[in-house]
């Protein structure tokens, strides 16, 4: 389990309310799988925080795309509130039920988030700082989600399992980017793929 003694009382608390909903609500509309909810603090909600260690300092516009559960933006959202790294949080998601469901989370948590009820490229362009995406396409096809969303200068962070060498290269067939591959601390055989300077060949 992840160890939630490591943050603030005020964070575990709002982490242990999310991982809370995210039990209750599962039944009915199948956030994540019963196998994966058994540990969803390691699976889900560590997994998401380990994207927090490839984020300079500061204050970031930070869009979460195919944000289904909240994973990763919802626990970064949980875990950087009331911190000088607070992140302003928008979630896209097309899923209807799972957009209320994160507005709960949101609601039940006090932690302000932004929610799009909406395909990823019918929302209008973001200029986020950061743009992140959790077991949504292939890199190839994030690479065209970013590229709409991302300010000049952004980053991108892509968790992948452990097939990402060939996703990079047919990436690279149709987009150049400055790429930092770093193994995953949840899953030895995945990483999350940091992507900068995002350009079409």
């Amino acid at each position: 389990m992840m160890d939630v003694d490591l943050y603030s009382d005020l964070t575990a608390e709002r982490l242990r309310i999310f991982v809370a909903l995210l039990t209750k609500w599962n039944a009915a509309i199948n956030l994540v799988s019963a196998t994966s909810l058994s540990d969803v603090w390691a699976r889900h909600v560590a997994d998401s925080a380990q994207l927090l260690a490839l984020v300079p300092p500061g204050r970031k516009r930070w869009v979460d795309m195919g944000a289904g559960a909240g994973f990763p933006g919802a626990v970064v959202a949980l875990i950087t509130a009331d911190t000088p790294d607070a992140v302003e949080m928008v979630l896209i998601e097309s899923d209807q039920r799972k957009a209320v469901f994160l507005s709960n989370v949101s609601r039940e948590t006090g932690v302000p988030m932004v929610i799009h009820a909406e395909r990823i490229e019918q929302v209008p362009p973001q200029h986020a700082n950061i743009v992140s995406a959790r077991a949504l396409a292939p890199l190839r096809k994030l690479c065209d989600f970013a590229d709409r969303h991302l300010a000049a200068g952004g980053t991108a962070l892509f968790p992948k399992g452990g097939q990402y060498d060939a996703e990079v290269a047919q990436a690279r067939k149709t987009w150049a980017f400055d790429l930092e591959s770093h193994i995953s601390t949840t899953d030895p055989t995945g990483a999350v793929l940091k992507l900068k300077d995002l350009r079409r060949v």
